[in-house]
């Protein structure tokens, strides 16, 4: 059915979306000279989709050319090929390798370049025991910095405004979006349009269909507008959608979070304890590797087990190793069954039985919490790789989680110029996108920080590639 309209609008471009990606082209493109339109589904005081509640990126502290990029991180060595691999290996070889190699030679300029859009950064390594290179900051603030950053070169913002139908000239050049508010159906005539709106992970139903029953119940991490009708829009206007639509960054955060915009309410460290289930039961190897390749995959693997709870048990002296960022404190107790039982545990004598099988099935080598220290389990039916030492200094402690929901990792398929691609394999015409909408990276499990790099990488060059598609 073709949308009605009560008012029309004359701008360059529209970009979908005030997440980094939207951010980023929306700045881009004003800087370019271009009259830009950025429709956000969301309140002012609640835009910046998922990108509100992030914390970091990550990115390379060196090029190829072993040249230091301008920033400086307490990580010095971690360059364009070491971000290359940790891309391929977390997602099991299957990300576009064009796609990531794209975004690892293109992150460090670009991080540049939002320092002297006014970003305010805190570069630190990854994690604990991990060399990578990781920039912190506030999610809040960022949105508002590059917001502001980008009216002041001349972008609009429009608020509330939901993208809702893309228009295709006749000859098959995108030429127009029209979009939903408040007071009415408004279109907008622009030369191309950059689709920046994320994924379709907030959205309980999509959830289920994507993922199974039971996922409407997952918590949801960042924004609740990330619902998907954009990716639906650009379908129907002819767009590819690729890439692991049963796939998502799931992580592993505090079982008393909020349903939803609860942010990152996660519990690290659990790498150096157990994790069992409602049955008293461990399930994962919590050893495999460092927290920033496991997290994103262990919260899927939590939720899945009975009542989407897990418990993470630890003990004195790997306690001061715990980073907790959620809503609750930690259970203590001085007996394994009773620390067990106030947590929450609904079968603490068979937890207490596997902590004893884990600690007699340890025969540690020198603890090392900043390596993969290969302290492994023996003769367990679910062993521990790394860091497996006794539970056996009182206090112990325990914390209750679930998994979250981050995002989805299914969107439309795109080249390295952020050209949106149809089912006959072609771009379509004035059709960019960047971020979180679109697909082919991410598969499996994900390298902790990598989205937002991801995002601001392609939602430059989206900007950059609509500049040459208008001046062609």
């Amino acid at each position: 059915m073709t949308l009605q309209y009560s008012e029309t609008h004359g701008y360059d471009i529209a970009v979908v979306g005030s997440g980094t990606a939207g951010l980023v082209a929306g700045l881009r493109a004003a800087e370019l000279g271009y009259s830009v339109a950025v429709l956000e589904k969301a309140p002012k005081e609640r835009q910046g989709g998922h990108t509100r509640f992030s914390e970091s990126f990550r990115v390379p502290s060196v090029g190829t050319d072993l040249e230091q990029y301008g920033y400086e991180f307490a990580v010095d060595d971690y360059a364009e090929e070491d971000f290359y691999r940790d891309i391929m290996s977390q997602t099991s070889g299957k990300a576009d390798e064009d796609l990531t190699t794209t975004l690892v030679e293109n992150a460090g300029e670009t991080v540049e370049w939002l320092t002297a859009a006014g970003v305010d950064w805190r570069m630190e390594p990854l994690a604990v025991g991990y060399t990578a290179a990781r920039t912190w900051f506030d999610g809040e603030k960022y949105v508002e910095t590059l917001t502001a950053t980008a009216e002041e070169e001349g972008a609009d913002f429009w608020f509330e405004t939901e993208a809702a139908a893309l228009h295709r000239a006749p000859t098959g050049e995108i030429d127009g979006i029209g979009a939903r508010t408040p007071d009415g159906q408004i279109e907008f005539d622009v030369d191309a349009v950059i689709l920046a709106a994320g994924d379709y992970g907030s959205s309980d139903e999509k959830r289920v269909r994507y993922y199974g029953p039971g996922y409407d119940e997952m918590n949801v991490r960042g924004s609740r507008y990330n619902t998907g009708e954009a990716l639906v829009m650009a379908e129907s206007a002819g767009a590819n959608l690729v890439g692991q639509w049963g796939g998502a960054h799931m992580a592993l955060i505090d079982a008393a979070s909020p349903d939803v915009e609860g942010g990152a309410n996660r519990v690290d460290g659990y790498q150096y304890g157990v994790i069992l289930n409602d049955h008293g039961e461990r399930f994962v190897d919590e050893g495999e590797d460092a927290r920033a390749h496991t997290y994103a995959k262990f919260g899927r693997k939590i939720f899945e087990q009975p009542n989407h709870v897990g418990f993470i048990v630890l003990d004195s002296k790997a306690h001061d190793l715990v980073r907790a960022t959620g809503p609750s404190d930690p259970v203590q107790a001085d007996d394994f069954e009773d620390l067990l039982a106030e947590i929450g545990c609904g079968a603490p004598a068979s937890g207490v039985e596997t902590i004893r099988d884990f600690n007699a099935a340890c025969d540690p080598n020198g603890f090392d919490p900043k390596t993969l220290d290969g302290n492994n389990t023996d003769g367990l039916n679910t062993e521990k790789s790394n860091w497996a030492i006794p539970i056996d200094e009182p206090p112990y402690f325990a914390y209750a989680v679930t998994g979250g929901i981050t995002f989805s990792f299914g969107g439309v398929k795109t080249d390295t110029e952020a050209s949106v691609i149809d089912t006959r394999d072609g771009s379509i015409p004035g059709l960019f996108a960047a971020g979180n909408s679109t697909g082919g990276l991410f598969y499996d499990n994900y390298p902790g920080g990598t989205a937002q790099t991801n995002a601001a990488v392609y939602g430059k060059i989206a900007a950059e590639s609509t500049d040459a598609y208008i001046q062609s």
